[in-house]
């Protein structure tokens, strides 16, 4: 199994399923971990160091950040409905609780921060939903916290890309900071399928191929990618979802896509 694969596994005593840090992914910058909750189960959590990004992918919850009350949040079925997700940023060195109504699917996204900014709601409409590409690579995006909102560190976005599809195609990377040209971010794929005994793949390689991996992605994994471009595909039946958590020295992200497929995003 690739190391840049990490699957899910049976909730802990806090729910958690799946978890990457720094030390674990042997980067910098982004933390991910998904949390399963059932109705009135709390999950609490916060760092002095690290900003989080709460987003309830699925479900309701009740969210409070630093003594702020947010009430219930989310709502969607299924992270393949057309709705926004339930969102709150917490700041670096306050303290969060997440208290499920429903059956929760909830994604904490991190990232190195110093406190300073305040808690706040991310209002669905924030949150639109905007389609990319063209034909077989049209997708989905709903950018839940852009580099256009307040935040240290962290860039956080989910995608939904059609069965038959591909995505983050023209492959692209944000590996190297080159000032204008090119920002460097370490990222996380955390994958969904519907059905969901689907299967999709996802390619991370590097120019010169010193990094090199194809992962056979099922539902529930996140896939790291370090460095390189990072292509998926998504078979003929079978949705994919992934929600992407970005970050890095410089809080912009700036790609470029490998020279010898840009021409797929130059054709008109």
């Amino acid at each position: 199994m690739t190391n840049l694969l990490v699957r899910p596994h049976a909730p802990d005593a806090s729910g958690a399923v799946l978890e990457v840090t720094p030390r674990s992914a042997g980067w910098s910058h982004v933390g991910f971990k998904v949390v399963t909750l059932e109705p009135g189960q709390r999950f609490e959590g916060g760092d002095a160091a690290r900003e989080t990004c709460l987003v309830v992918m699925s479900g309701k919850a009740a969210v409070t950040v630093a003594d702020e009350a947010f009430g219930e949040i989310g709502g969607r079925a299924s992270v393949f409905e057309d709705a926004a997700p339930g969102a709150v940023y917490a700041p670096a060195g306050a303290a969060f609780s997440v208290t499920a109504v429903t059956p929760v699917e909830l994604a904490l996204c991190s990232a190195p921060a110093k406190p300073g900014l305040p808690p706040r709601l991310i209002a669905a409409g924030d949150m639109p939903r905007e389609v990319r590409g063209q034909g077989t690579n049209v997708r989905h995006v709903r950018n839940i916290l852009p580099e256009t909102a307040p935040a240290e560190g962290l860039l956080v976005v989910e995608v939904i890309t059609p069965g038959g599809h591909w995505s983050s195609y023209p492959p692209h990377k944000h590996d190297t900071a080159t000032d204008g040209e090119e920002t460097a971010l370490e990222e996380t794929y955390y994958h969904r399928l519907n059905p969901p005994q689907g299967f999709a793949f996802q390619r991370v390689y590097t120019d010169d191929r010193s990094l090199d991996e194809t992962v056979c992605v099922q539902d529930g994994d996140v896939v790291m990618v370090p460095r390189g471009y990072h292509p998926v595909g998504a078979p003929h039946g079978y949705d994919l979802y992934y929600l992407n958590v970005m970050a890095g020295p410089h809080r912009k992200w700036i790609f470029r896509n490998d020279p010898a497929h840009d021409w797929i995003a130059r054709k008109s």
